[in-house]
Formats: structure tokens, sequence, C-alpha cells
């Protein structure tokens, strides 16, 4: 057989389990992804495509499954269809379908399902017989009630004089009372609040979680426990409450920067105490119904925490057998660790308690759409969720991105991706059940690297990120199943869409009321002059906003400070002089366009920076020009604080996730001080004023 041959044999096979062999990083341009990626990540898939014969063997058993089936394994109906699905339109006549819906009903036919996840089973004229779970869900999420801005900060950067150390839930509730009540903000985003991996020193990165699924008790202001108030221990509560104090004076008033490690340590000694309190009858009543509504997802999550105390915080290094979540000895650990399991349960529900409850102050304060949470794009290798959920993910896989204008190299974040067929096969439900624990406690939900919803860039194993290729997911499912559970709780979708996106991608998360993420020193014409696009022709769908997490705050985007930062640790890949003139001329078109706009209360004439605050203003009012539905304030902004909280391409050349807001002298702002700047409240009030038309 000739190798032109094999490759093709080698593309239909991985066409039929949605590998790529090919991608287009623009549209003139078709790059061929390397055989390796392609064998590799099929064998992720439990699929042989190691040899010419193994690839004749798999793809003849493919294409005889995909003929024999009557049914895939995942069905999708929008509601607002005229027609049904292709699967049950293409199945032989006279067959029959039975149902059972998800409120437990057993009915013939799929016409007028209610909206939810149920079992289909087909049974044809010939015997054969086929199920699937059939996902109804509403064609599109209305829009957001009213336009709104809101303020975007990274959760643990907003210490007050109450806090342990590091921001925290408490923080958070304040934060939305104050912003909506007397600045008529309509949300507060926050970085994602999943549980971390234990250990020392702890990953910061809030986008490598221990698991999605639960949220970290790092972020629980402790003395609002109600069992707190009861320890009978109180000479170790004063101690504890002392030693926070010097944490908190360490980061505010001396410069140290966020130790969370610190921070848990001392809040885990503090819920050691707040445990060993009886709960009382209407708390216990609560928290019995939280473990049995989590089920087996809480105890396999509460089970990790206790044997990471024991045997590490990755799972790859424990016993062999207590490896496997479902082994008999991981059953006589449970048992044997019953105490430290339910220590780790009633933290998650108390955390899951306070989530609620700042949701509950954001939206009394008169929040239309009260806190958004983030998704992250994946869990830690190590982690909890990847211990208890490994039959879903692919082994020896990690998720990343291909090489583009901005890394040459490409990318891998070190994540383990989801496998599309196990969770087809499954409905789903990891997926499902994290987005309806999440949805609980959120106004809305921004989803970072959206397009994860339709293909992931695999890596396999020890290869570099150019060495990868991609595969698809069911997006019909991924989205029908977010609009479920967003439909559900009547909260809001945000998808982080920065970057390559695929062809289709945006105009389909539009058409399913799915908001984007527009950045505004992104968006230029960059189909015509290149030029600063106009406010008018922006998309509407959108989150609108002048920076993230991950870019410079505006302040330095004005001074080009973000290139002197890049100069100083070595991270530019030309003479500093010229990436400087460029971020300048860059900034100045904006500039330009802001003046003719008459959005700057400050002499035209002057340089990009010289009059700082205005221009800060002047790029906020810009945002409300456009016709984005919200706008987002980045709340280091507004005190003209000049250090990103991450920076990517650094490890310990910067501290990444550990640094306080701060004023422009880089002097970390408390909330107190924060919510009384007469400067943020000045930027505030420019967008009050500017009012959400």
């Amino acid at each position: 057989m000739t190798a032109a041959r094999e490759d093709e044999e080698l593309s239909r096979l991985a066409g039929l389990h949605g590998v790529a062999t090919s991608y287009s990083p623009a549209p003139d341009r078709t790059v061929a992804v390397s055989a390796f990626a392609v064998v590799a990540a099929l064998a992720a898939l439990g699929v042989d495509a190691s040899t010419p014969d193994a690839v004749r063997t798999a793809l003849a058993e493919r294409e005889r499954e995909l003929r024999a089936r009557l049914l895939p394994p995942t069905v999708v109906q929008w509601t607002g269809a005229q027609e049904p699905p292709a699967a049950f339109a293409a199945l032989p006549p006279g067959t029959r379908l039975r149902v059972e819906t998800e409120q437990g009903e057993e009915r013939d036919g799929i016409e007028g399902l209610p909206t939810g996840v149920h079992r289909v089973s087909a049974t044809a004229p010939d015997g054969r017989t086929g199920h699937a779970h059939l996902i109804v869900a509403p064609d599109r999420l209305p829009a957001p009630a009213t336009r709104s801005y809101g303020l975007l900060v990274q959760l643990y950067s907003l210490l007050s004089r109450r806090s342990w150390g590091m921001g925290d839930l408490g923080d958070l509730a304040e934060l939305a009372g104050w912003a909506a009540r007397t600045a008529g903000a309509g949300f507060v985003q926050v970085n994602p609040l999943h549980a971390a991996v234990p250990g020392t020193p702890t990953d910061p990165s809030p986008y490598r979680p221990s698991s999605r699924r639960f949220p970290d008790p790092v972020h629980l202001r402790i003395e609002e426990i109600p069992e707190f108030a009861h320890i009978e221990d109180q000479g170790r509560v004063r101690a504890l409450l002392e030693r926070a104090e010097r944490l908190r004076a360490d980061v505010l008033d001396k410069g140290a920067l966020i130790d969370r490690d610190a921070v848990w340590e001392l809040k885990r000694q503090a819920l050691e105490l707040v445990v060993r309190v009886p709960l009382g009858p209407g708390r216990q009543a609560a928290y019995d119904a939280f473990r049995a509504e989590e089920g087996q997802a809480l105890e396999d999550h509460a089970t990790w925490c206790a044997l990471a105390e024991t045997h590490g915080s990755d799972w790859h290094g424990w016993p062999e057998p207590l490896r496997d979540p479902r082994s008999a000895e991981t059953a006589r650990a449970r048992a044997e660790l019953a105490d430290r399991v339910d220590f780790h349960a009633r933290l998650a529900w108390l955390t899951d308690g306070r989530l609620r409850a700042a949701q509950r102050a954001a939206r009394d304060a008169g929040m239309p759409v009260g806190i958004v949470h983030d998704l992250a794009v994946g869990v830690h290798p190590g982690g909890a969720d990847a211990w208890a959920q490994q039959d879903h993910f692919a082994a020896g896989m990690s998720v990343g991105a291909p090489p583009d204008a901005f890394n040459a190299r490409g990318q891998d974040w070190g994540l383990p991706p989801w496998r599309p067929d196990r969770l087809a096969a499954s409905g789903h439900a990891p997926y499902r059940h994290l987005l309806r624990a999440l949805f609980r406690c959120a106004g809305a939900l921004r989803i970072d690297h959206v397009m994860g919803l339709f293909r992931l860039w695999w890596v396999p194993r020890g290869c570099p990120p150019t060495e990868g290729t991609y595969v698809r997911y069911d997006a019909d499912a991924m989205l029908a199943l977010l609009l479920l559970e967003a439909s559900r709780a009547g909260s809001v979708v945000i998808g982080e869409d920065l970057g390559t996106v695929e062809p289709g991608v945006r105009e389909t998360l539009q058409r399913r009321g799915v908001l984007g993420t527009s950045v505004l020193w992104f968006e230029r014409d960059w189909e015509g002059d290149s030029r600063p696009l106009p406010p008018e022709r922006w998309r509407a769908d959108c989150l609108a906003t002048a920076t993230t997490h991950d870019l410079p705050p505006t302040a330095a985007r004005l001074t080009a400070d973000h290139v002197d930062l890049r100069d100083r640790l070595g991270l530019l890949t030309r003479p500093a002089a010229e990436e400087r003139a460029e971020a300048t001329a860059d900034t100045a078109e904006w500039l330009a366009l802001l003046g003719s706009l008459g959005l700057l209360d400050c002499p035209a004439a002057g340089p990009p920076g010289s009059d700082e605050e205005a221009e800060i203003q002047g790029v906020y009012r810009f945002l409300l020009r456009t016709p984005a539905r919200l706008i987002g304030v980045w709340l280091p902004d507004g005190v003209g604080d000049r250090r990103p909280q991450n920076l990517p391409g650094t490890w310990d050349q910067y501290p990444n996730w550990r640094l306080p807001i701060a004023d422009a002298e880089g002097k970390p702002v408390p909330l107190e001080d924060l919510t009384a700047s007469p400067r943020l409240r000045a930027l505030l009030a420019a967008l009050r004023e500017g009012g959400p038309a």
C-alpha cells in the first residue's frame, strides 16, 4: 500500500473520532499536524493507530459501529426547532421511541418534552435497539435585562482591614453592596474561586485548580461562620486573630506579597476549631441536604482531600490501590478517614453557603446581575477532579494552544482534557453537574477560553505544543447544557473569545445568546485600515473592557510602563526602543479617537499619559459609547495601579496572582480606602453620568 493511501486512511480514522489532521491559523493558511500527534490523540481516545494494519482495523471497526448504531450517545433538541433532531429523522420508518424524562416520567415519542436531560430508547422494526441522552434546551438565552457596568477584580487582591491576608467572600459582599448602592454598578466579576491543590508552595494560579466543581475554603471569612462565635477555646481564637492581623499588616502596611499558603494554614487551624462546634438542628439539616444533593461527587472530593493530607497532593504518587477512586482499598481508607472526609465536606458546604450569600447581597443591593463567576478551562492533573473523574480524562494529554502571531512556540497549559467520547456516553454528566453547581451561586458565568466547547488543542505529554492537534467536542451538546443550566438559574453567560477563534464560533455563540468579550486595545478594523474601531461598530452582545488580568492595567498601557516591565524581565523579542515606540503609537491612535469624540477632559496636545486620570476616564466613557450590553471596569484602574496581576510567560520572575490592589505609587489600597478614593469615585461617577443608555 502506498504512503498516500496510508495517510488517507489515517485521516479518515482521525476524522471519525474528531481528531484534526490540519488546522487553519488564518483564512489563507493551512497547517498540517504531525502524524505522531494524530496517533497519540487517537490512542488517548482508546483507538490504536500505531501501524497501518492497526489503522485499517480501527477504521473498519469504527465504520461498522457507526452503520450499526441507531442513535448517537447524545442528541440535542432546541425548543424552537421546527424539525426533529437529525438523529431521529434518520431512524428507520416505524422505529418506536420511548422516553424517560428527567422528571422520572415515561412516555412514547419526543413531542412536547420539557427542557432537561432525558433518556431515549429506540426500537427499530428489525429488532435493533439504541439508547441516547436527549438534551432539550432553550434556543437562546435572553439578553441581560438592563445594560449595566460592573467591576472586574481578582478577589485575593481585594484586602480589607478585616480579611486575613488576602481578599475573601466577606470583602466581595461588601464591595458588591457598596458598588451597587453608591455607584449604580450592575455586577462584580471575580477570578475562578475553584478549590486549589493543597501543598507548599501552592500553585497560586486560580486557573489550575484541583476541582472546578467545589470552591476553595480559603475564601471564607471565618468570623461569618455561625459556629465560630461558639468556639470554647477563646485563647486559641485570640491567638489566631492576632496572627491574622499580622498577615494583613504585612501585605497592606509592609509591602509583602499575598501569601496564600500562610493564609490557608491559619484558616485551616480556625476551621478545625469551628467544626468541633455542634451544628444546630437547622444547620445540621442543611448540611445533610447538601451532602445528599452533591452525592458521590462531594464524597470523592472530600476523600481526595483527606487522602492528600496523608499521601501528598498528586494522586499519581499514592499507593497504587488508592489511585482508583472505586477500589476496595479506597473505600476502606474513606471509612478510616471518615472524620477528615467530613471535615472537607463541611468546608465545601460552608464555602458554598457564603458564595450564595455574596450573590444575595449583590442582588439585595440592587445589582441586576450580581456576582460573575469564572470557569477555568481545566483542572490540575494531580488534583481531585482528575482523580475522581479519571475515566473521563484523556490520559497522557494536556490542553494548550498552537503557535500563533503572539506565541511562535505555542502553549501548553498543563491541564488534562476531557475525552469527548466519554462525555457523550455519560450525557456529559461531569460538565452538567459542574455547571449546575456554579450557576446556583452566580448571576453570570464567564467561560474561560469558550472556544474549548468546540475544540481543544491536545498536546502529548513530553512534547512541545507544536506537536499537538485539535480534538473536537460535541459543541451542540456542550452549548445546550450551558443554556439549559443558565436558563434554569436565570443567569447570563459570557464567553472569553479572545485570540484566534475558529470561523463560525462567535456567530454560533451570538445566536445562542452567549455574550463575547471585547477588549479595547484589540478592537481595530483588522479587515480594513487596522485603525481603532469606532464605538458604533463594536458588537452589542459582549462584555466590553479596557483590560484583563493577563494584560497591563490601563495606566501602564497609557505610559508604556508595561514595555519597561517586560524589558526588565528579559521578555522582549525586539529592542526596547522599538517596542516602546510601537506601544506609544498604538496608544496615541486610541487617544486621538477619544479626543475626536470629545471624551477627554485634558489637553489633546499632551503626550499619552500626560493626564492619566482623565485619559482613563475617557477610555471608559468610550466603552459606554459602544452598544456593548455589559461594560467591565478593571478595579485597579480606579486607583492607577500599574502592575498586571498575571504576566504570561513568567513563573518566578514575577509575582503572578500575589499582588494586592495598589495605587500609582505601588502602595496597597485596602477596601475601606478604595471605596473612599476620590479617583475611583470620579471614574465611577463618569460612568454613571454616561448612563446605561
